[in-house]
């Protein structure tokens, strides 16, 4: 019942703010629809494109702009990470890993305007993650995937949150 609810918790916060977004660029076709053979296409698709050892291949499920759902395959640790301006919603499309939340990333640096990169995470909260778990990083919080168990793969979907100035936080 609580997946359930996750579920439509989720779909209700995603529809909400894709209906405060303007319309998508004519140039930009949407993608409103993915049925589970095209997601299980997609993995495969990531699977046989992924090079040596890279850590993650992404590929396109839904696309209405300025908004992607998008399938991460994850084969190995990557680099943590920080959005400065979107928070990131993820879904567990199959197998486990630990994630980490909060904390400071380690050697960061910058890659571009709104995202941070770093080798990895002081301090923050562990979680051990798999198939079905649903998971929320709001904006400026630094997340890893610490531990990879095999693969990992994603549904991930970034949601741009307004920039508060510091002085009215």
């Amino acid at each position: 019942m609580n997946i359930v609810r996750i579920g439509l918790t989720f779909t209700i916060v995603t529809a909400a703010a894709v209906a405060q977004q303007p319309a998508a660029p004519a140039a930009q076709a949407m993608k409103l629809f993915t049925t589970s053979a095209e997601v299980t296409a997609l993995i495969a698709k990531a699977k046989s494109e992924r090079k040596g050892d890279a850590p993650i291949v992404t590929e396109n499920i839904l696309r209405m702009a300025p908004y992607n759902a998008s399938l991460e395959y994850r084969g190995a640790v990557g680099p943590a990470a920080v959005h400065e301006t979107e928070a990131e919603f993820f879904y567990v499309i199959d197998g486990s890993a630990t994630m980490i939340t909060g904390g400071k990333l380690t050697a960061e640096k910058r890659t571009n305007a709104a995202n941070l990169t770093g080798t990895g995470i002081e301090g923050g909260q562990s979680r051990s993650i798999s198939k079905g778990d649903f998971i929320v990083v709001p904006e400026n919080t630094a997340h890893w995937f610490s531990k990879i168990d095999g693969t990992l793969v994603l549904m991930s979907l970034h949601v741009p949150r307004p920039v508060v100035p510091a002085a009215a936080k």
